[in-house]
Order: C-alpha cells, then structure tokens, then sequence
C-alpha cells in the first residue's frame, strides 16, 4: 500500500475537476471509516488501494482509465501474455505512476505482496483459476462476466472466497443502475402482480470456425493465453476480443451469447425475481416446433432468448397486472405508466443500492462489506449460462437441480459441469 503521492493526487483532481469523468460516491466515504485494519489486503481509512490490471484486452481500456484516475486507487502493474499489449497499457498507466510495472505472467503478479486487487479481463477461461490465486495471496478481486466457464469452476470460486475472506465483485455492472435496479424493485415488489414471463434479447454471434494455422506473433505467449482450454492452433480470428465475435464465439473460451449479453440480462433477471441464491430447473434449446431458446423456474416463470416482442427494450418483465420494460441508458417503461416513478413505500422492500459498481467494489475494500455482486451471485447467474449452452450443444432439454447444483436424469449433460483441463493447469482452492 503507497501513501498518496501529492502530485499524483493533485493531477487526479485536476482531472476529475475538469468533468472528463465523473466523480464517484467513494470521495467522501473515507473519512467515516474505522481506522482498525482488520486484516492483510485491507486498506487504512486514508490510504490508497494498489490494484494490479490483468489481461488488456478491450474490456480493460475503461478499468485503466477508472483505476488510475481515481482518488483512492493506484495502479501498480498490468500484466498481460502479449508483450505489445502489456506494454502499451504500462505506458498508459506510467502517467500517473511512474512506478507502475508490466508483466507477462501473472504469477508475479500474485507474488507482489503490495498488491491489494486484482482486476481481471481475461477470456472467460482464465477467470476461475486466476480469481482463485488472487485470493488465495490476499488480494480482493473484480473479474468480469461470466464469473466462469464451468458450473465447477463457480463452486470452486464461492468456495475461496470464504475460505479467504475476500471481496470479490462480478463484472455484472447493470446491477449500478437506476433503471435496471427500479425495474427490478418493481417486479420484487409485485406491482404489476405475479410474474409470468420474461423476455431477454441477447443476440447472435457467427458460428465458431476451424480458422487456418497463421504464425504466433512475437512477443504472444499462445500457450499461456490458451492456458486450460484445448490446444488449437493460433490465428487472430480467435483470440481477439471483438465485441462481434473473436473468443466470444468458441465454446473452449466463453459461453457464446448466453456468456456475453445472458451474463447481464439473465443476472437482472435473477435480481428481480429474488433467485439469488437458487436458479431455474429446466432448459429447452431452439427445437423443431419450438423457434427459441429459454429456461423456467419451479414457480412457472419462463425466461425466453431473442423471441416475442420486447418492444425496442433489452429485457421484458410480463406480469399479470402489468409489465415493466428496461434497457441501458437509463431507459424504463412500465405499463400502468406511472409505476416507472412511483417511489417506494415504507413497507416496500428496497434492493441493494449501488450507483459505480467499480466503485462499490473499491468501497468495500476499505470497509469489508459484501458487494453488490459477490460469487455467489455471479456463480447462480453464470450457471444459467452454462446450462443453456449444454442444452443449446446437446440440442434437447436438460432438468437442473438448483439445490444440489447438478443436472439430473443425463449423465452425458452432467459431465459437461465442467471441462477437462491441460496438464499444468489444474485448479484448486
């Protein structure tokens, strides 16, 4: 942990005075804190959070520009296995810190024991493993959606957390917003009545191709960035991370769809309908007769992919008295209208309020208070995920057991729980 360098706090405010960003809730929150600190990793109330970058693809472009021009945190590495990258976001970060240093394995990374946080935005495939040694050292984590690849991988990362009382935040950022947090009050409140469908628009992705062997670029560790997953041979096509497809689309790396856009919306969902700490009990992929995929709770809810009218919304909640309508940009449609602004009674029960959702990570660093989306919230909403591309690879239903977290009656769907894994890249708690 650094003391706050008085030029870098001064060019930090200079900064944030001049409305390139907007200041977060977390500028006042210091000074109301205990001044104890409760154990290694855990800030003192006045100084600064050392957060390390892994994997600079482009989900990190926005986390460098956050993490290093904020107030209480310090960017003190980046890391990545392709040496121009990780070289260009150690440039990137050196203007505020000199002393920011790059890396190609993230096992220095670990090493560094002033090294508080990790965030990580690597491939789907590499979360899990580099989560669980990030905690495992003592540091707290934020790891982009889908918390995992695998149903196991998530127990495997619930389980860590607690066993090292860490803060771990899933990159499920829709939970820090207005609309997507009113639209959930409504439906959990039961303003528009008993739930009977939902309706999320993911998208599709291409689908995914045998690319040709091109030659690994220099400076590109392909095996390490394959790390887990299969050996494939390297072409570009598949290890960007274009928001069209790239590793996105390959069943060895992500979740496809269900990963990308169902990690949001699917998690939304969860929220509204107080499935937290549970989840849906059966998957039905695209079938002849049956043109969409979706999945239904016990209760009969059914959430439905890419199908009926969303009415230009990315999500739609249909009740029985009403429905609600939300998507980003703060847009809220609810039918009757004035639900939408109806404020909350004292008897209405109010979700956890987060406005920043990387700031009420870094908020709970300092205080060691349960973020808006810790594993287990991004275990559940992953495994949604996860369930639906078996279904969707298999091409018929599978039966899920929320409570037993196991797929029942098919033990070929049941082996895909988890993936083999290649030697030297085992995972353990």
């Amino acid at each position: 942990m650094t003391a706050p360098n008085s030029q870098n706090r001064d060019t930090r405010r200079s900064f944030l005075k001049k409305g390139t960003l907007a200041a977060t809730s977390l500028i006042a929150f210091p000074s109301v804190l205990s001044a104890a600190t409760l154990g290694r990793g855990q800030p003192g109330p006045n100084s600064r959070i050392n957060v390390a970058l892994i994997g600079q693809g482009l989900i990190m472009r926005g986390h460098r520009l956050y993490y290093r021009t904020r107030e209480h945190t310090e960017v003190v590495a980046v890391c990545d296995v392709d040496r121009t990258r990780m070289e260009k976001a150690l440039q990137e970060c050196q203007r505020e810190n000199n002393a920011c240093s790059g890396y190609l394995d993230f096992e220095e990374v670990m090493a560094r024991k002033d090294v508080d946080a990790v965030v990580i935005g690597t491939p789907d495939h590499w979360h899990a493993a580099l989560s669980i040694a990030a905690m495992r050292s003592g540091k707290d984590v934020y790891v982009e959606k889908p918390m995992t690849l695998t149903i196991e991988e998530g127990k495997a990362m619930v389980a860590a957390e607690k066993r090292y009382g860490r803060v771990l935040q899933v990159g499920s950022q829709q939970r820090s917003n207005t609309a997507f947090r009113k639209a959930a009050e409504i439906v959990r409140n039961g303003w528009i009545g008993r739930i009977k469908e939902v309706y999320c628009g993911l998208g599709q992705f291409p689908p995914p191709s045998d690319y040709p062997e091109q030659p690994i670029p220099d400076g590109f560790n392909y095996d390490k960035w394959l790390g887990p997953a299969p050996w494939e041979p390297y072409n570009e096509a598949r290890v960007e991370g274009d928001y069209g497809g790239g590793w996105r689309s390959f069943w060895q790396y992500g979740s496809r769809k269900n990963g990308d856009w169902g990690a949001h919306h699917y998690d939304i969902t969860q929220w509204a309908l107080g499935m937290d700490n549970t989840g849906p009990v059966y998957f039905e992929p695209e079938m002849e007769g049956k043109p969409y995929q979706h999945y239904e709770y016990a209760n009969g809810i059914k959430v439905i992919r890419d199908y009926g009218d969303r009415k230009g919304h990315m999500i739609r909640f249909v009740g029985e008295e009403g429905e609600v309508l939300v998507s980003r940009g703060d847009r809220i449609d609810t039918n009757p209208v004035h639900l939408a602004g109806k404020p909350l009674g004292p008897g209405d029960e109010r979700l956890y309020k987060s406005d920043d959702h990387r700031g009420n990570w870094v908020e709970c660093i300092y205080t060691r208070k349960q973020p808006i989306c810790d594993a287990t919230v991004g275990h559940r909403t992953a495994t949604i995920c996860q369930l639906a591309g078996i279904a969707e690879r298999l091409k018929r239903p599978i039966r899920w057991d929320p409570d037993a977290e196991r797929i029942v009656g098919d033990s070929r769907a049941a082996r895909w729980q988890d993936r083999p894994r290649r030697n030297g890249y085992g995972l353990s708690v």
